[in-house]
């Protein structure tokens, strides 16, 4: 699926920091924590907690903190809609690793199980 320069030039910009509030106060509001988020955010990246609140407070965009992670090799399993696109369609690299942490998120908000969010056996 091709999603407009324009929405991925907005995406590339946008700053994680400016995001990671936003996740926090959903996945709170369902029941889990930032503990968890943080884990979910690892897996997916690769950075670990003092790299991640380095890049928050560096106020990265996600152009910027997607080229500095290490995208977990299980990342590809992550499929489904989210924000109206199916993941598995997007052609812009950057925005469906996005979407990838996008759709974690939704995942632990929704309640479901780390093991399965995480993409484990």
């Amino acid at each position: 699926m091709n999603t407009s320069d324009t929405h991925n030039e907005r995406i590339a910009k946008m700053t994680f920091a400016s995001v990671y509030p936003m996740y926090v106060a959903k996945v709170e509001k369902k029941g889990r924590t930032k503990e968890e988020l943080d884990e979910v955010v690892t897996w997916l990246t690769g950075f670990n907690k003092q790299k991640l609140q380095q890049l928050i407070d560096e106020k990265v965009t996600f152009e910027s903190f997607f080229q500095q992670s290490t995208l977990n090799p299980n990342a590809c399993l992550i499929t489904g809609s989210i924000c109206g696109y199916r993941i598995e369609e997007i052609e812009n690299i950057l925005t469906k690793q996005v979407r990838y942490l996008d759709k974690l998120v939704d995942e632990l908000a929704k309640g479901r199980a780390m093991e399965k969010i995480l993409r484990k056996a």
